[in-house]
Parts: C-alpha cells; structure tokens; sequence
C-alpha cells in the first residue's frame, strides 16, 4: 500500500501522530501511559505515515547519541491497516533518514516481532528482556547503508545481513563497506572469529566497535576462540593497539600469532565467523572483496587453510615483552 511519510519535532506533531501511539501501545498492549510518555520524545524525530488521502495509519521515532548510535522506536500501525507493508515502509524510511548519519542501529522488538526487523537487516545481540510486561530483544543494523542500498533496489535476501541465512554475496569496494559488513559478521559470532592479514592496519582493526566485538564475544560466550594470524607485528609494537590491550585482558580467549614463512601462506586476507560467514579481500592493501553470510564450503576450505598456517605459526615474542 502506497503511504507518505513525514517528519516532525515533538512540538509540532499533530494529534493523530499521539493518537496512534495512546491506541496501539497504551490502549491495546496495555503500557502504563507513564512509560509510553518519556522525555525521549522531546529530542527524537518523530514519523507519521498517512494514505493518499491524508489518513494517518502508522508512527515510529529515532534519536541519536553520541556513541555514533541511532536508537528506533516506538513503531506502531493500527490494527485495521496492518499486514500491508506499512510497518516495512516506515522502518525502512527511518533506516534511510539514519544511514546517512550513524553506521549502528538500534531497536528493542517485541519478541513475535523479530522476524519483521530480520527482514529488513537487523540481527538480535542480546537475551530476551522484559520491557512493560512484554518480552523484547535488543537488535541492531552495523551495516544500514548497504541495507537501505538493496533493501530499495529490492535485491535483498528474505533476511539480509543475518548470519547463516543471507545467502547473497555481499561485494566490497570502498573502505566504508568493509568495516560495516566486518562488523555485522562479527557482531552475530556465537563461536569463533579467525582472521588473517598481513598486518592488524591501524585504521582497519584498531577500532573502539571492532574491540567491542570481540570482547563481548570473549566475555558471553563460552568456549569463544578469537585468532589473529598476521605476517608482521612490528606496527603494534610501534603504536598502542585496541586490540593488543584486549588480548592481554582476555588471553585465553583471544590469541595472535606471527605466520611461518618457510610454509606455504594464503595470499588474500580473510575473516571467518562461526562456520557461516567470511570476509574476503582479494589483495591485503586493497578493501575489494566480498562478505558472505551463509557460505559453509567456502568457510570449510579456508578454515582448512587458517589451520595450517595456524599450527606452523609462532608467538609473538614482541608483544608478550611489551610493559603493560
């Protein structure tokens, strides 16, 4: 069904943007109105969908932090329009209006919902939660300009962007989608991350989200095993690395090695995740690649090959002796 979309301050929302909200949250889902009114409102954008003829159906709103983080919310369709692709449009319109300004999404969904926000590139990080009375996940979108770019060109998969079911190949050509599909394929790791390159690039790995990743990773996952296998560790001996402080906070979980050079080495650097997901560049000085979600035989055979290189390799004697 065809709706506008349109945005406004707190101020200057009309009724019906307040209406919706009182009718779907407060009168249907039972929300006490002291929670479903906050002081979130007074900063956030505000959305109101309407038919062709000015009918208001549908509401959502978004705010920014400053951890470079938009938070989506609040998304609501009255009863008698839903099951008519108006919720998809006014998430996807909020994604669009974000993804220019911020590379991390986030929404709390209600449990039944969670398959609506898959389809539109959102994956679940955490455990179910109660919020009001009803069972939620927290979900998040590290990559919503690729998302907003094949979601509106309509090439994207029933679940995009999510771990083990996307199985489009996902190609890289900037630096900016590499560091946002590296993310997204991290960020969903239950097992393991194993990634070889040449060198831990500063601009590339050295990274506050990057070192969220893993550790939160290495901290709620059991059994998590995070490999790092480079050719060169001089340029994190040189310069303070996010990821070296990490390591030596959580050493039997993450672990770096130097490649065995008297062995036959891999000649493009990659990430696995779990047994699903690799990022692939074709040249280590070069971000072009591709990112696969759900790619099992090629994550078999270079897993394969990481383990090869893996069990010839060394430690790094440098950083062990660095101070701490």
């Amino acid at each position: 069904m065809s709706v506008r979309i349109r945005k406004y301050s707190w101020q200057l929302a009309p009724r019906s943007l307040r209406e919706i909200r009182q009718r779907v949250f407060i009168d249907e889902q039972r929300v006490p109105a002291e929670l479903e009114w906050d002081d979130t409102d007074e900063i956030a954008d505000h959305f109101l969908a309407v038919l062709p003829d000015n009918t208001p159906v549908a509401t959502g709103r978004m705010f920014t932090t400053l951890e470079d983080t938009a938070h989506i919310g609040r998304m609501a369709v009255l009863p008698e329009h839903r099951g008519k692709g108006i919720g998809e449009a006014m998430l996807r319109h909020i994604m669009a209006a974000a993804a220019g300004q911020v590379q991390d999404l986030h929404l709390s969904a209600q449990e039944h919902a969670v398959p609506f926000y898959q389809r539109s590139g959102f994956h679940v990080f955490t455990g179910p939660y109660d919020d009001a009375g009803i069972p939620h996940f927290g979900m998040r979108c590290l990559a919503p300009l690729e998302a907003v770019s094949v979601l509106s060109e309509g090439k994207a998969a029933p679940e995009p962007l999510i771990l083990g079911r996307d199985e489009k190949s996902w190609l890289i050509e900037h630096d900016s989608q590499l560091t946002q599909l590296m993310d997204t394929l991290i960020s969903q790791a239950r097992q393991r991350v194993w990634l070889y390159d040449r060198l831990l690039d500063h601009e590339l790995y050295d990274r506050k989200r990057l070192r969220d990743l893993f550790s939160g990773l290495a901290r709620h996952h059991r059994n998590s095993e995070i490999r790092l296998l480079v050719h060169d560790d001089a340029p994190l001996v040189k310069r303070r690395h996010q990821l070296v402080e990490l390591m030596r906070r959580l050493p039997s979980s993450i672990s770096l090695r130097l490649v065995n050079g008297d062995y036959p080495l891999a000649e493009h650097p990659f990430v696995l995740i779990d047994r699903q997901g690799v990022l692939y560049r074709h040249r280590f000085d070069r971000p072009e690649g591709f990112a696969g979600f759900a790619d099992t035989g090629r994550v078999k055979l270079l897993g394969e090959s990481f383990q090869r290189m893996w069990d010839t390799a060394r430690p790094s004697l440098e950083l062990r002796e660095l101070p701490l």
